[in-house]
Order: C-alpha cells, then structure tokens, then sequence
C-alpha cells in the first residue's frame, strides 16, 4: 500500500470518528430530558416555591426579599466554609499534620454547615409567615419536599416535581 492511500485511509476514518462523536452529542438527550427539571431551570427553585403556594404579587415582592436576604447570608457563610477547607487542605503539608488545628477546622466546619442550616430553616419559617391561612394546606404539601427541593442526585439531576 502506498504512503497515499494510507494518508488517504487514516483521515477518512478519522473523518468517519469525528461525524459519530458530534453526532452523537447532538442526538443524546440533555440530563434534563432524562427524569428531572435541568439544574439551572429559568426561576428554579423560587418559581415552583411560588407556584406551589400560589402566591399573590404583594408576596412575591416579599418573597423576593426574604430570598435577597437569604442570599447575602448563604454567600457568607460559603466563602467561609470555602476558607476553612482551604486551611483544611493547607495541613496536608505538615509531615505530622497538627491533629488540634485539623479538628478544630472539622469543628469549625461541622458549626458552618449547622448555621446554613439554621439560616435555611428560618427561612422557609419567613416564608410560612407570608402565607395567608388558605396557604397553609399549600404550604403543608411543601414541607413534604424541602429535603430535597434545593438537592441534586449524584448524576447532578433534582428529583423530578412531585
């Protein structure tokens, strides 16, 4: 076989590998197709807060706020925990590792993790608050879900709406 017919061969086979692979990530379904909402859907979270508990304007305003409030309190608190573990990681340097700076960064982490919580929770109590007493049945099948309403799987999906 001469060298032209092998240089001829090797770029249509390479030509043949390059149309399967666009082809096939131009017809697989998306994540988001497979069972759940995609991970970053237009409103996420707070539009389906706010269809389920079919608020009205005046507390969609107030929703708004409570969840600019929220925000700003969640983002402190994971820059602080992204520092923490980033003193975490810095003991792997030490040979011996100082056991009492490493367990009081644990601590230190496992108290971060349980004020987000906190802040979460008060929260969805703010959000009850909102709700006027016909809400409160709407407000009841929410709970049901909280758990894993902000939660992705491991395949980084939600679980599908309820």
């Amino acid at each position: 076989m001469s060298k032209i017919k092998l240089l001829t061969l090797a770029v249509v086979g390479l030509l043949v590998m390059n149309l399967c692979i666009v082809g096939f990530l131009f017809f697989r379904n998306p994540p988001h197709l497979q069972g759940g909402p995609p991970p970053f859907e237009e409103g996420g979270p707070k539009r389906r807060i706010i269809e389920m508990l079919h608020f009205d304007e005046g507390q969609v305003r107030e929703y708004e706020k409570l969840i600019d409030q929220h925000m700003v309190s969640i983002k402190e608190l994971n820059e602080q925990i992204r520092d923490t573990k980033s003193n975490l990681y810095q003991t792997l340097h030490a040979e011996k590792g100082d056991s009492n700076k490493k367990d009081s960064l644990f601590n230190q982490l496992g108290a971060l993790q349980k004020e987000i919580e906190t802040i979460h929770y008060a929260h969805f109590m703010e959000i009850k608050k909102l709700c006027k007493p016909d809400q409160s049945e709407y407000f009841n099948t929410l709970i049901n879900y909280l758990a894993d309403f902000f939660n992705t799987g491991k395949d980084g999906r939600r679980p599908p709406n309820k």
